[in-house]
């Protein structure tokens, strides 16, 4: 099983707990969400005065963010805010804490881990390597950044994004009186921690300075408000995207099947790749899907009869490979241009070859 739902939890009301993993010896941690299957993690870790470790790695990827007080990793001193990404695999510098810090500390892969090293495994993405002061150095944006976006009053910055999960590491803020009236939830896990503030969210309530989430896909949250404002430290575990509406009483089930709906109307040749089994990429010859028909439409509790709107309709009727769509993509702009160099029976002389035929096959009759 994966992480389980975790909202709202203040951590502040609990007590740390000592260390006893190499590496971590004189520091503290509170758990704040584990799954018990990887051992990945998010904790909340003291390090006290006098806290000292040599370089070295995880096998997990790692990220730290500093909440108070300083910490000096590699001869550089580094305060609140700060904010690193380790591969797995790299080296992190030597670490020593001279009058205690707070930090959060997340393990994403594995349990967490330290092998004494000054060199970075031979594997590790090193280039991936984040280390920035995220107060100072670098800038708020809107809420734009998130497509679709919330309601205006929200600020973004981005501290990590990977292009492959489309994972995100980000702060965010509330600013005062925020208030975003409807209801929302995500394909991908979202976590948060308050560094500070409040903020009430209509079926969790209240989430204070030192408050903290795990919320796993197709959670109903919102609507939302703030008083005061608040800043916060966000992650997700792939693309957030949001899902707005109005129904409080949807379900996990529900939101998710809504979810496919909206891919089944708006991107549906690779909805059937989806659905479609014994494929491999949408490119390669295992990747061409043949559907003998439509496929089903998902339910969508806002929208139940979408499937018989005569577009959405026409769209799941066409049955074509990705290659062929792509080559078809002018068909709808110039539809006898396109259909007529599908059939590779015309003649032209664009292409530097000189007056010439397509025939069958699209093999080059010179004329």
């Amino acid at each position: 099983m994966a992480r389980p739902h975790i909202e709202p939890f203040v951590e502040l009301i609990e007590g740390y707990k000592k260390f006893r993993l190499r590496g971590f010896v004189g520091a503290e941690y509170k758990t704040l969400s584990l799954d018990p299957d990887t051992g990945a993690c998010t904790l909340k870790v003291k390090f006290n005065g006098g806290f000292k470790r040599p370089p070295g790695l995880s096998y997990s990827d790692m990220e730290l963010f500093i909440l108070n007080g300083e910490m000096t990793v590699g001869g550089q001193t580094c305060r609140e805010g700060h904010y690193f990404f380790v591969p797995a695999g790299v080296a992190m510098g030597a670490v020593e804490v001279p009058q205690g810090c707070e930090a959060l500390l997340y393990f994403n892969d594995a349990e967490p881990h330290f092998e004494p090293s000054a060199e970075n495994h031979h594997f590790a993405l090193a280039a991936g390597y984040i280390s920035v002061n995220s107060y100072e150095d670098r800038p708020w944006a809107s809420g734009s950044i998130v497509s679709p976006s919330t309601a205006t009053g929200v600020m973004l910055k981005l501290l990590r994004y990977d292009p492959l999960t489309e994972a995100m590491t980000f702060l965010y803020c509330m600013t005062p009186e925020y208030i975003q009236d409807n209801i929302s939830y995500h394909d991908c896990a979202e976590e948060s921690y308050h560094i500070w503030g409040t903020s009430w969210m209509m079926q969790f309530g209240d989430l204070p300075t030192g408050g903290y989430f795990w919320r796993p896909p197709y959670i109903n949250h919102g609507s939302f408000r703030s008083k005061y404002g608040c800043i916060a430290l966000g992650r997700t575990d792939s693309k957030l995207h949001n899902y707005f509406h109005f129904n409080p009483w949807s379900n996990p089930s529900e939101n998710l099947h809504r979810a496919a709906a909206f891919l089944y109307r708006q991107r549906p040749q690779l909805f059937k790749w989806i659905a479609a089994t014994d494929h491999n990429h949408p490119h390669g010859p295992q990747g061409q899907v043949e559907a003998a028909g439509p496929a089903e439409a998902p339910p969508d509790f806002e929208r139940k009869d979408y499937a018989s709107d005569p577009q959405v309709a026409y769209l799941q009727r066409q049955v074509f490979s990705f290659l062929e769509a792509d080559r078809s993509a002018p068909r709808a702009l110039t539809p006898q241009g396109a259909a007529r160099h599908m059939d590779h029976s015309h003649t032209h002389d664009h292409d530097g070859l000189g007056p010439h035929t397509h025939g069958p096959g699209g093999h080059h009759h010179h004329t």
